[in-house]
């Protein structure tokens, strides 16, 4: 009986040792797409801290859009965290008909991605899609778009290639986003015009004199390209990892909140992991939601504070 007991004690002091992990090891590692732009970066930097603090081991690979549902359909990353809707909806059609690319959830509400103008050129009357054409000197003949493949690229090119609002004859500028910005800035400074993608979250808002224009629906949709942002998954990844797919769930983003991070990571003395941490920290009660019913890689609690190294 006293061996019987000694037994039992063994197995009680052993038991933490036999918690089995909450999901399958193949879930440890998330695979990411990093597609260039600012409010991703925000956005995948906060959710590495966060997946680091669960246990979890993060990669991130450079794509552009239409090849990150393409790395989705094909297994090759599992989360995508700012499919733009409807801009993106040509590029992931085919995957969500197949079935193998999911909308998980909304992460942000609000946003906006259209053309936009700097205040010279609105102030002297190109307010409006309709209007860009009647100003084709004064700019240079040039729309400003952002990396090659981008979505508002196709759509500026299909405006091009069919004429509409007159815009045969204009030259589409593929460039990054920051050198887009860049333009725009040095336009400002020599009292120049621009015509530009714009959109919002993005601290180009606060940095920027720019005003969007009106009359682009049929190409960005209604209210000035009014767009909502979804977490994008590979087939099955909610199922097979339950727990990450509760956290993906439950990501929630704001408009003030990623301008006032993105703002902070563009600032070249410092790096979007510091601001992440920075944020995450000042902002315990958006990280208690985002947690909520989420536990640890090994399916133990999840820390009620970010761990002190990350």
């Amino acid at each position: 009986m006293k061996m019987h007991k000694n037994c039992l004690l063994a197995l009680a002091l052993s038991a933490p040792l036999l918690v089995q992990a909450a999901e399958p090891a193949s879930c440890k590692r998330v695979r990411l797409a990093d597609v260039g732009w600012t409010d991703l970066i925000t956005t995948n930097a906060v959710t590495r801290l966060l997946l680091s603090d669960l246990g979890y081991r993060t990669k991130v690979k450079r794509l552009s859009v239409p090849e990150t549902f393409k790395a989705l359909h094909d297994n090759e990353i599992d989360v995508f965290l700012d499919t733009w809707l409807p801009s993106s909806e040509k590029d992931i059609r085919p995957y969500l008909d197949d079935g193998t690319v999911e909308l998980l959830a909304v992460n942000l509400e609000g946003a906006k991605y259209t053309l936009a103008v700097n205040q010279a050129a609105y102030d002297a009357g190109l307010k409006d899609f309709a209007d860009i054409a009647k100003f084709k000197k004064e700019l240079g003949g040039k729309i400003y778009g952002i990396e090659p493949g981008n979505s508002g690229n196709q759509m500026i090119q299909q405006m091009i290639d069919k004429n509409t609002f007159g815009l045969a004859g204009f030259h589409l500028v593929e460039s990054s986003e920051s050198d887009m910005i860049l333009h725009v800035k040095r336009a400002d400074h020599l009292n120049k015009w621009a015509v530009f993608l714009g959109w919002e979250p993005h601290p180009m808002n606060n940095q920027l004199d720019m005003r969007y224009l009106t009359g682009g629906d049929d190409y960005f949709g209604p209210n000035l390209g009014g767009a909502t942002v979804y977490t994008t998954v590979r087939k099955g990844f909610a199922s097979e990892c339950p727990n990450l797919g509760r956290l993906f769930k439950n990501l929630r983003f704001s408009l003030s909140m990623e301008n006032d991070l993105m703002e902070a990571i563009l600032n070249p003395n410092t790096t979007p992991r510091r601001e992440a941490k920075a944020w995450l920290k000042a902002n315990p009660e958006v990280r208690a939601q985002w947690l909520e019913g989420v536990t640890r890689f090994d399916g133990k609690p999840a820390n009620q504070s970010l761990a002190s190294d990350q």
